[in-house]
């Protein structure tokens, strides 16, 4: 029917041939989320719901309830920056990700291209014991290379790199390739870069120290890239291009634009951050777990 059914997969890289899952087709947001949870708590069914990320504020309750009670819901959810443009600040999220990543097991993951969305899912689909939300976008992405199905469990991975970089740029989500396109400029000026991709905060915090020091080392300096608040991002970068305010209502690449999301301005702060800490190594960012 219009609001209620039952979606059977085919075939799929993850999933058995068959395999059912049910689903709500709806668009509202204080309803959207508090009946996935029973479906799941009497086994059978992996439930899941989907809307624009801003609306996940209205759902937040249930969401903690889900991930309290240990109950593998798979939260879908579109439109996860600036990026989605005309719909303007009341529909672009910017502290959105940074409380749902603050949620006690509640797996965060913002995929940047096709691989990292097939991880995605299937890190979600294993998760039996709490539920996982997946920020996907409004535009389209490219197929980046270096990206992989198996790495998004790592929370993050090195994707592409270059013998004796002097700047990690890390980013999540759209903001992945440009990230990419902006090592590539740096490496044309002299200046090598790394590109480290993070579709999952808690997954890479659960990584050994010694891997987590593999990907962002001692000493070299970091600049985080995300179309959304910065807050949380100190925790492995030293400087930020985020958002510092709400959004705005224009075409996507035009806001993208404004407030800097672009190939010379993530090249421009990479180079004054390698600048800024020339005279010595970058401090530092983590922190003894005792």
């Amino acid at each position: 029917c219009k609001r209620h059914g039952c979606v059977r997969l085919v075939h799929d890289d993850f999933v058995p041939p068959g395999a059912l899952y049910a689903a709500e087709f709806v668009h509202g947001c204080h309803l959207l989320t508090p009946p996935r949870a029973p479906s799941n708590r009497y086994g059978g069914l992996v439930p899941f719901t989907s809307t624009f990320v801003v609306f996940a504020g209205y759902a937040l309750g249930a969401m903690r309830v889900c991930a309290l009670s240990h109950l593998r819901v798979l939260f879908v959810f579109t439109h996860d920056s600036i990026g989605l443009g005309e719909d303007g600040p009341t529909h672009q999220p910017i502290e959105t990700l940074t409380s749902l990543r603050s949620i006690p097991n509640f797996l965060v993951l913002r995929p940047a291209d096709g691989n990292e969305v097939s991880g995605a899912y299937k890190l979600a689909l294993e998760n039996e014991h709490g539920p996982s939300f997946i920020a996907f976008s409004r535009q389209g992405v490219p197929q980046l290379a270096g990206t992989s199905v198996a790495n998004v469990a790592r929370g993050a991975y090195v994707l592409q790199d270059q013998p004796d970089y002097k700047v990690v740029i890390v980013g999540t989500g759209t903001e992945v390739a440009l990230c990419v396109d902006a090592a590539a400029a740096l490496q044309a000026a002299g200046c090598p870069a790394r590109v480290v991709s993070m579709p999952c905060w808690s997954l890479f915090d659960a990584q050994n120290a010694a891997y987590r020091e593999s990907v962002f080392p001692t000493g070299t300096p970091v600049l985080s890239v995300e179309a959304l608040g910065s807050l949380g991002w100190e925790k492995y970068a030293h400087a930020h291009i985020a958002m510092k305010t709400f959004g705005a209502s224009g075409k996507g690449g035009k806001l993208m634009e404004h407030f800097g999301f672009t190939v010379d301005n993530v090249a421009d702060k990479a180079t004054k951050l390698v600048a800024f800490y020339s005279d010595g190594p970058a401090p530092t960012l983590s922190r003894p777990e005792l």
